[in-house]
Parts: structure tokens; sequence; C-alpha cells
């Protein structure tokens, strides 16, 4: 921990935009104020000789600044937990099968050491908001996971935003994912697409967030084959003024033209947001089918040019659902862009934008009017970004510096003679 974070930020400057323009930025409490040109007038008050003097002002010359990522879709409560568990490697049901015989042994403390720790992992890279599930647990204690989260999340309150979904069984009474939300989780969840029977368990999940007034983001139709519930969700949900979303969605990526068509029509008409979740469906999905593996993934370009609100996340980090992921959302950017064919810019913007729009946060970036939620990264264009993720990076959250890092690097000299320099020269 910097023993001088958080500090607040009244002014930026020298920044590059991902459009190449280089600008000053005035930051007014948690929000933007002003953008100009570099150089301009912002930094040449008597306010901003005092915010120099003060050390609120950073100069961001050499890096891109960027709206911070948002974390729509991860699993605190897992995560870190691949070394401890030592799971053999495999599909969805080998996960939950090692997920649920370690998790009889967790205790509430553990839960919490190892969820800050991902945390504060994420904030390290920029991340300022995360919405997690948190699973409600078997055994005698189901809620301890619960209580873990939510004690970090006041822990880490000052930080960044964290919001918690109840991951509810289809063998889970009602009562206890009740009793989850009378202890602070904000949103109800589950997979009803692994119950013996979906369609009832997805009804009876929403009728509880129904009951209770909060909204739902549910894991949906997490596999290559089999009857969605996608559409079905939509339409249950069709005028609820409370938010819905639907995390990975796999199964829209294998669907017929048509069927899909009609699946989106439904989405679009309840304006569900989707997360993709690249890195853990690419890792679980395809083990059956080692000849032409599919990718794992939803259907990404038929829901954005659909015009349907796309989210991305990381899923689970280094437990029994994915053993490896840095905790980094230009990961997940950068496996959009090579596993899914988006742009850069559309990468970029759902891990950040539309990430935070799917969480239904205020609209944040380097904008006038917008949350100065941001991130500064090393680098020249958001090409070099998403392709080197510099580690070298500022974090700001509500206006206040939470996060830095810097890295150097020693190289050899190369020696002169080389046929290689001669050659490049």
């Amino acid at each position: 921990m910097v023993p001088n974070l958080p500090r607040r930020i009244s002014v930026i400057r020298n920044a590059t935009l991902a459009n190449g323009d280089v600008v000053d930025v005035r930051i007014d409490g948690s929000t933007v104020v002003e953008v100009a040109p570099a150089r301009s007038s912002i930094g040449a008050g008597d306010r901003d000789r005092d915010a120099d003097r003060d050390s609120d002002a950073l100069d961001l010359r050499g890096f891109l600044l960027l709206t911070a990522p948002a974390e729509p879709h991860a699993h605190l409560d897992k995560a870190m937990s691949w070394d401890l568990i030592n799971p053999p490697m495999g599909d969805l049901v080998r996960a939950i099968d090692s997920w649920r015989a370690y998790s009889s042994v967790m205790t509430e403390d553990s839960i919490a050491d190892r969820a800050r720790s991902a945390a504060l992992r994420l904030l390290a890279n920029g991340t300022t908001a995360i919405r997690s599930h948190v699973d409600l647990l078997v055994g005698d204690e189901p809620l301890r996971g619960v209580r873990a989260l939510v004690r970090v999340r006041d822990e880490l309150r000052d930080l960044m935003d964290i919001e918690l979904v109840a991951l509810a069984a289809s063998d889970l009474p009602d009562s206890t994912i009740e009793e989850a939300i009378d202890l602070g989780i904000d949103l109800v969840g589950g997979a009803p697409h692994l119950a013996p029977e979906p369609l009832a368990d997805l009804r009876r999940l929403l009728a509880v967030a129904e009951r209770r007034g909060v909204g739902v983001d549910m894991h949906t139709d997490e596999s290559l084959t089999g009857a969605p519930t996608l559409g079905e969700l939509a339409r249950i949900v069709r005028d609820w003024e409370t938010p819905v979303s639907a995390g990975h969605c796999v199964r829209l990526g294998t669907l017929e033209p048509a069927e899909l068509a009609d699946v989106i029509t439904e989405v679009l008409a309840s304006d569900i947001g989707i997360i993709s979740l690249p890195i853990t469906n690419l890792y679980l999905q395809g083990w059956q089918q080692p000849v032409s593996t599919p990718r794992g993934l939803t259907a990404l370009r038929a829901l954005l040019d659909a015009g349907v609100r796309v989210a991305a996340g990381a899923d689970n980090v280094r437990d029994p659902f994915n053993p490896v992921g840095r905790s980094d959302a230009l990961e997940t950017a950068s496996l959009l862009v090579t596993a899914g064919h988006l742009t850069l810019d559309e990468a970029y913007a759902a891990v950040s934008a539309g990430a935070r729009d799917v969480m239904n946060l205020p609209v944040a970036g380097v904008q006038i009017g917008a949350a100065a939620e941001l991130v500064a990264v090393r680098g020249t264009n958001l090409s070099d970004v998403v392709a080197n993720a510099s580690a070298d990076r500022y974090v700001i959250h509500a206006g206040s510096l939470v996060a830095q890092s810097t890295v150097s690097y020693e190289i050899a000299a190369i020696r002169s003679n080389s046929p290689l320099v001669t050659e490049a020269r």
C-alpha cells in the first residue's frame, strides 16, 4: 500500500486520448468539468498553481488516458483458489465439482482474504467498479461467502465500487436467497440452464427478485448445445423497471441465424445487457470437440450490430473455472479482438463504457459532466495499450488517485558489430 494514496486530483495535463488528441483535464470533486487542448487555459489560473503546490496535478505525458474499466462479472469468492484446490483441468462440470468439494472447508476469513486480494489486483490494473457473484454455499453455513464479500465491499468502499450478486443453485431454498439480500446482496443470480428443469428454476429466481424489488444478473446458456433460456428470461422481465443482465450466453454463438435473430429481438425488447466472458468460456467450452473446437463465445458481432448493450469481463481468475488470468481488463479486450473479431475501439468499450452501462453505473470518462473514473496507461495509442498492456498505470476513482504502478526494464546492450545490428541500420 502507498501511504500518500488516495490523493485528490484536480488537474491532469498532457494526456493523450484514444483519438490522438492531447488534452488537459480539470476535475471538480468526482466529476470531469473541463477538457481542453494541452497547454491551454487549464493550469494557467491561480487555482491551478495552488493545485500544483498541493500535488493535486498529474502530468500524463506519454500515457493514454481512458475511461476506467469496470468488471461486470467476477467471482471474488472463488478467485485465487487454483493452487489451494489443485483441480483437474476440464470443462464446466469438472470445475463445478472441484469447487463444491473445496467450498465445504472454506472459512469466512479465508474467502475474504482471497476476495480482497483479487479486488485489489483489479484495482491496480485500472478497474474501479466490480460486480461479483457470490455462491450461496453448500453445508451448514451457506451465507459465509456473502458475509465475507459484504465485509470486503465495506473495507474497499473508498477505493472502488463493488456490487454483489447471489449465485443460487437450483436446490437452494428461496429463504436463503432472501436472507442473502437482507445481508446486503444487491442482485439475484443463478445458473438456471444447469438445473434439472431450467425454465422452472429461471422463473423461481425471477419471482424472488421481483418480490424483493431487486435486479437480476443471470448466468445464462453457458453451453454450446441445448435449448436457450435467454428468450424466456427476456419475455418474463419485459416490463421490469429494475436492471436485468445475462452473462455468458455462449449458446447464442452456435445458433442458426434465424433463431439467433429471434432471441436478439426479445433481448432488445427487454433491454437486457449481455456480458461476454471470453477467457473463462474459451477455457471451459469445447473440451468434447477436439477437432474444429468452437470459440465458446456469445454472438458478439450480431449483438453489437443489432444495438444490444454489450459488456465484457474476466469472470474467473485462477480458480477451477479458469487456471490463468491477470485481473486486467486489457487482457479481456485483447481476447475480444483475437477471438471475438471486435475492433480495438469496440473491445475496449466493452470492458469500460459498455460494462458501466450494463452495470447501471454513471457515464464516466474524459468528457464534461462524466464521472472521474479514469485509467492512464503508458502507450502511444489504443493498439499499443491493448497489445502491450504496460503495467505503468495511474488509476483514478471518484476524482482521487487510488493506485499507481511503475515498471523499469534493463536490457543488455547490443554489440555494435553484431550482424543483426548492421542489418537493422
